[in-house]
């Protein structure tokens, strides 16, 4: 529940294609140059990927309980997480098997299942990350949207949030929405705030003490200002 109340997602007949995607290389190479397929998820789809649900709100609360990244503080039920991450669309990337050389989306986009993607592996080992996107705001602005992105730990540092990125600004157009609108992103993430200036983010304002946020080496907490970071998809 936000502070407007509850905010219904944007309606889709059906789950948008898969596309795979390439993340961005060093000497043409990162994690063995295999691509991530983004599959298209919503609540009732994900219930039917045996596991799926469960790691993924498993990586959310230790997100939570490292206290660096997302405002929210506590312990994080399974329901809670379902109930926060899954109110709209999901979208989450499957780290191919093979080494290949990149495919734009238009290319890619086609019926992939997510399973079969999988290919019976564990999904810690291939789950490259995940995102949502919803409206920001109720009603006669809900045409703006906003995302929540996680990495594992396991693959960060391998050029998937730069992946999840583009792929977010290639999907919420074709949810429907027009602008995407951050609210919190804190001064000191600097690897994000970096990552979408590059991708055409702007800087719409600065919130002082927007966080109470945990000290990087553990010791005690810190308020920290963030950001509001906006791009336009209509203008482009």
């Amino acid at each position: 529940m936000s502070a407007y109340g509850e905010i219904k997602r944007a309606s889709t007949a059906a789950p948008l294609p898969s596309t795979v995607w390439a993340p961005p290389s060093k000497d043409g190479v990162v994690d063995g140059g295999r691509p991530v397929s983004i599959h298209h998820l919503t609540l009732a789809t994900a219930r039917g990927v045996p596991g799926l649900l469960e790691y993924l709100g498993g990586v959310f609360a230790k997100e939570i309980e490292d206290g660096l990244t997302y405002p929210q503080e506590g312990e994080v039920m399974q329901t809670t997480f379902e109930a926060y991450f899954f109110a709209a669309d999901v979208f989450v990337g499957i780290v191919g098997q093979l080494s290949g050389n990149a495919m734009s989306p238009s290319e890619t986009e086609g019926s992939l299942d997510i399973l079969k993607e999988a290919n019976q592996r564990s999904w810690e080992e291939c789950v490259a990350g995940y995102y949502y996107i919803k409206p920001n705001y109720p009603g006669r602005s809900s045409h703006i949207c906003n995302a929540g992105f996680v990495v594992p730990p396991i693959h960060r540092r391998k050029g998937y949030g730069h992946l999840l990125a583009r792929s977010y600004v290639h999907y919420a157009p074709q949810l429907g929405y027009q602008a995407s609108v951050f609210n919190l992103v804190y001064v000191n993430n600097f690897a994000s705030i970096r990552l979408w200036e590059t991708l055409g983010f702007t800087k719409a304002g600065r919130i002082p003490r927007a966080g109470r946020l945990r000290k990087k080496d553990g010791e005690g907490e810190e308020y920290v200002d963030a950001w509001v970071i906006y791009k336009s998809f209509i203008d482009e």
